[in-house]
């Protein structure tokens, strides 16, 4: 079965009596080329276990489950899994989930074993579910995603063009754009046009404390992006939490200790200079 094909997709959809939701980003990857990159980006290997987000139903899940050991097919639609369990019948290596990706825990299903996070993630939500993982407590070793287009280009931002999204997902990997995407590689089309990202995490990450204490000094940052710098992170003091003690004084201080100008906006610092920021405050 090639559901490649829009017309054998559509037959499908009709056989289970199936509609995509436009409110759910149900967005569903037709276009061979773009499936073939992503599974070769993702570097899978028979020792592989992966998680896919958003199965749909199950053309990028049958490549991959191809190519690694397990795939865990996570699918919040219910009335896709009859759809995804008659694609996939003959994919012994494959488990479907149905269940919410925000709500779905890593460890449920691999305790702390390595695994690969790959899939065409819902436009609306794909910040949220970045952020889940690169902060889980066993992150995955690398994520390759299809997201919009314009998030994707903010997430590999420098400066003096950064934002809060790329400075978070930069604090935790190296983000790449591998390849663009048309809306025609997709039925039904998107209204946007989408990017295969791929994130490989650092190796070693900040413990849990510098990490709150890091996000801290910069959202506050960020509070104000048309402000100066100095002029936000002067707000600190206001804005601790209870259990994250910083001091905007000893801020500041730290930023004339690293000769970081406090006239400068926060879209012009880079990711070191916010962790240096961070270390000594």
């Amino acid at each position: 079965m090639d559901l490649t094909d829009v017309k054998t997709l559509k037959n499908v959809f009709l056989k289970h009596d199936f509609i995509p939701r436009k409110s759910w980003g149900q967005n569903f990857l037709v276009d061979k080329k773009i499936l073939e990159k992503i599974t070769s980006i993702a570097s899978l290997s028979e020792k592989d276990t992966v998680i896919e987000i958003g199965a749909g139903a199950g053309t990028l899940t049958t490549e991959l489950s191809k190519r690694a050991k397990k795939i865990i097919a996570i699918e919040k639609d219910k009335k896709l899994i009859p759809i995804l369990q008659e694609v996939l019948k003959k994919r012994s290596n494959v488990k479907i989930v149905n269940k919410d990706i925000l709500s779905y825990s890593p460890r449920f299903h691999l305790g702390r074993c390595k695994y690969k996070i790959v899939g065409n993630v819902p436009y609306y939500i794909t910040s949220p579910i970045i952020r889940k993982f690169l902060e889980e407590d066993t992150p995955p070793a690398e994520l390759v995603l299809t997201i919009q287009r314009e998030v994707a280009e903010r997430i590999i931002a420098k400066p003096p063009n950064m934002n809060l999204l790329a400075v978070s997902v930069q604090f935790y990997g190296v983000p790449e754009i591998v390849s663009f995407v048309s809306k025609n590689s997709f039925f039904p089309p998107p209204g946007v046009e989408s990017a295969v990202m791929r994130i490989v995490l650092n190796y070693q990450r900040k413990n849990k404390k510098f990490r709150e204490r890091f996000f801290k000094i910069v959202k506050t940052g960020f509070a104000h992006p048309r402000k100066q710098v100095g002029k936000n992170l002067s707000l600190l003091d206001k804005t601790a939490d209870k259990d994250i003690r910083l001091s905007s004084q000893a801020v500041l201080d730290r930023m004339k200790e690293l000769s970081i100008n406090p006239q400068r906006r926060a879209e012009t610092l880079s990711v070191e200079e916010w962790i240096n920021l961070t270390n000594g405050s």
